[in-house]
């Protein structure tokens, strides 16, 4: 006698795909990424350009930084109480006013005002503390959690392919058309991109059952994320490894000074490490990463610190290329699986706060690491600091693992999110 068996069909790798809202989401997504990573390229060329000095690259990552993470945990109470739509599109608007107003102080070359580029992009931090929290809250909003890993891959593979267009075109038209010409692409990518959300629907929100008062709601989304090993444990890693490890701050030097390639080349090291997260990001919408979560987070941080040590010591533009595509590809592991975790592991009605908390570990990682490079470089040297922070890279994903032992163990169910206990 033969027993009929029900197949189980394999997951729709295209499911958040075909929904209009996410479809726009990720257009929006996409374009303003493509924009803010065509920017930092161009703002740090120029400065270097004008200065010369690893310190003044450093300070532009202190001015992003300090409007970023001193406001952020305000920006998360304001995403969890405020229609998140109308925050990205107020915000996407002060990007564009930025992006134009840094067209206009470029318009005389030899008149660039040091003091106006920091000031505008100052500015541009206060719009990202209120952004960055409504955007990751939002994105919960227009992805059904039952294709919350696949939404995620595909808004981190669309995010990665726009980092990789970004930096590669921006060099050709810096060479082309100076930071003028440049200035004015961005400004498009940002219009567009405000654009594209405006046509997303307005989503309902579930907003806190109580008013707290203000200074303990913030508190919330901390007193939250500290009482859950795994998130915290995972965001700190991301800080100290991105921190440490100096090279994307530092590339304007590389490029300059170490490959000799110019903006060209420094648009195609800037794409790098966005080519290789997208590889992986492609991977991860059939396979994604996160039954042994935990342990994979701790390898793949592993092989971003022994990438760095790479590059470090490269003196050839195919092997810094090589190097960093394989920062992209343990950095895509990282990020799938800790959006994963932030979303799978927050409540509803705090995701605003969770996400703020979230956003200071990126923006300390990614802004703090600029200025901590720049300083450090101006001290020791570029390839003494890229070279010391993967060192301590490597050490503090031995130590974390030590540390956070629910972190290391943290497994979820491919199939239904669950987490596994």
């Amino acid at each position: 006698m033969s027993i009929l068996r029900t197949s189980i069909p394999p997951p729709d790798s295209f499911a958040a795909l075909k929904i209009p809202d996410i479809r726009y989401f990720i257009f929006a997504v996409g374009l303003f990424s493509m924009g803010s990573r065509a920017l930092a390229v161009v703002i740090g060329f120029q400065i270097y350009k004008l200065t010369g000095s690893a310190f003044a690259l450093g300070i532009l990552g202190l001015v992003e930084a300090i409007p970023a993470i001193s406001l952020i945990l305000l920006g998360g109470y304001i995403a969890d109480h405020h229609d998140r739509r109308k925050i990205l599109l107020i915000t996407r608007l002060v990007s564009f006013i930025c992006a134009v107003a840094l067209t206009l102080l470029s318009l005389e070359a030899h008149a660039v005002s040091l003091i106006g580029l920091y000031a505008v992009i100052f500015i541009a931090g206060i719009a990202r503390a209120f952004a960055d929290p409504a955007n990751s809250a939002f994105e919960a909003q227009v992805v059904p959690q039952n294709i919350t890993v696949n939404g995620a891959t595909w808004i981190g593979s669309v995010w990665l392919s726009a980092s990789i267009i970004g930096p590669a075109m921006i060099g050709f038209v810096f060479a082309a058309f100076g930071a003028v010409g440049s200035y004015i692409v961005i400004s498009v990518l940002f219009s567009l991109a405000w654009l594209a959300t405006l046509r997303i629907n307005a989503k309902p929100m579930i907003k806190p059952a109580t008013q707290e008062p203000l200074l303990k709601s913030i508190g919330g989304g901390w007193s939250f994320v500290m009482k859950s090993p795994p998130l915290w444990g995972a965001m700190t890693l991301d800080l100290f490894a991105v921190l440490f490890s100096g090279a994307i701050a530092l590339l304007p030097i590389f490029a300059t000074d170490i490959l000799h390639v110019g903006p060209i080349g420094l648009g195609f090291l800037n794409a790098a490490p966005a080519l290789g997260a997208l590889l992986i990001m492609l991977i991860a919408t059939r396979h994604p990463p996160i039954e042994h979560a935990g342990r994979n987070l701790l390898w793949a941080v592993a092989g971003f610190g022994v990438s760095i040590l790479v590059f470090a010591f490269s003196k050839h533009f195919g092997l810094s290329i090589a190097a960093l595509i394989f920062v992209g590809v343990f950095d895509g592991i990282s990020m799938v699986i800790r959006r994963s975790m932030v979303r799978l592991l927050s409540p509803d009605h705090m995701r605003g706060r969770i996400a703020s908390v979230n956003w200071i570990f990126v923006c300390s990682s990614n802004e703090l690491g600029t200025f901590y490079g720049g300083m450090v470089a101006a001290a020791i040297g570029a390839v003494s600091c890229v070279t010391l922070g993967g060192f301590i890279t490597l050490g503090i994903v031995g130590f974390t693992a030590l540390a956070a032992p629910q972190l290391r163990r943290l497994k979820f169910d491919p199939k239904t999110l669950e987490r596994k206990l």
